[in-house]
């Protein structure tokens, strides 16, 4: 599946990525447009999953992606257990309303 580039270089969509990828997490649930919730869905799914696996190379992992410490810790301490007899499926994606302003198409990402 193609991916979509949000009409920005390389650099400024992968730190857009990641950013909306830490507030999901820290949160467990933010409203942002539907094309980049489905764009980050599969970011905090692998997330979790490290978190699931619990050691030393995956918590190394997430803080290479992740943009807050705190938030590792979160994933790691309550998401991860949260999520342990689950094989996926840690997220949801709702549609809401259109932006007032440019008529945009508003998604809610929330964890379930």
């Amino acid at each position: 599946m193609p991916h979509s580039k949000f009409g920005r270089p390389t650099n400024q969509r992968r730190a857009l990525l990641r950013s909306l990828a830490t507030a999901a997490l820290k949160s467990g649930k933010i409203t942002t447009t539907e094309t980049k919730a489905k764009a980050i869905q599969p970011i905090v799914e692998k997330m979790i999953s490290l978190g699931k696996q619990g050691d030393l190379h995956a918590r190394r992992q997430a803080l290479g992606y992740l943009l807050e410490e705190d938030v590792v810790t979160k994933l790691f301490a309550e998401l991860a257990p949260r999520y342990a007899d689950r094989d996926g499926g840690y997220t949801r994606i709702y549609k809401a309303a259109f932006r007032r302003g440019d008529g945009a198409s508003l998604a809610i990402l929330e964890l379930v």
